[in-house]
């Protein structure tokens, strides 16, 4: 199975760069993979083999049009339609990280209770770098579960600044 995410994730980095927008559908289809991770029933209507092909490609379409490129309606259709849907988040992260890796770069998923602005993703993308010795690319993932602070993840190394994790700290400290 990770040889078929491999490939379809190399497929759209390809395609991405071909159409030369590939900044722009890689943050859209992040941020569209997100969506789908977190929606059960719009993931089991992507996913769903039941359901004509057209159908869940048109169900993409309505989501992502006048929010997104062309390329990004395409290609997530597209996945979905050859009947992928239940891997869209995983393709998606591989092609992200492929991107970044092209660019010499990794990619920090950033999970924060509330959006983040350019300047704080910027500085957050300056501080991860100092602290890992690499060009980290935040993305940021907007999860109101956590009650305040952030939780970066980079590959396997997850840095957990949640005010969940900072009492259970003292908590264990006292």
């Amino acid at each position: 199975m990770a040889d078929r995410i491999e490939v379809w994730a190399q497929s759209l980095l390809e395609i991405a760069e071909s159409e030369g927008n590939l900044h722009e559908v890689e943050d859209e289809l992040f941020r569209f993979a997100r969506i789908v991770e977190g929606n059960d029933n719009l993931r089991a209507a992507l996913a769903n083999p039941g359901q004509p092909a057209d159908r869940r490609a048109a169900i993409v379409d309505d989501l992502l049009e006048n929010r997104s490129l062309q390329t990004t309606r395409a290609i997530a259709a597209f996945i979905v339609g050859a009947g992928r849907g239940h891997d869209l988040p995983a393709i998606v992260a591989r092609f992200v990280e492929l991107a970044a890796a092209r660019r010499e770069h990794e990619v920090a998923e950033v999970r924060s209770a509330v959006p983040l602005d350019d300047a704080q993703v910027e500085r957050l993308a300056v501080a991860l770098s100092r602290a890992t010795k690499k060009t980290i690319e935040v993305r940021v993932v907007v999860d109101p579960t956590l009650m305040g602070g952030i939780v970066a993840t980079i590959g396997d190394t997850v840095i957990d600044g949640t005010v969940r994790h900072r009492l259970e700290q003292l908590k264990e400290t006292l």
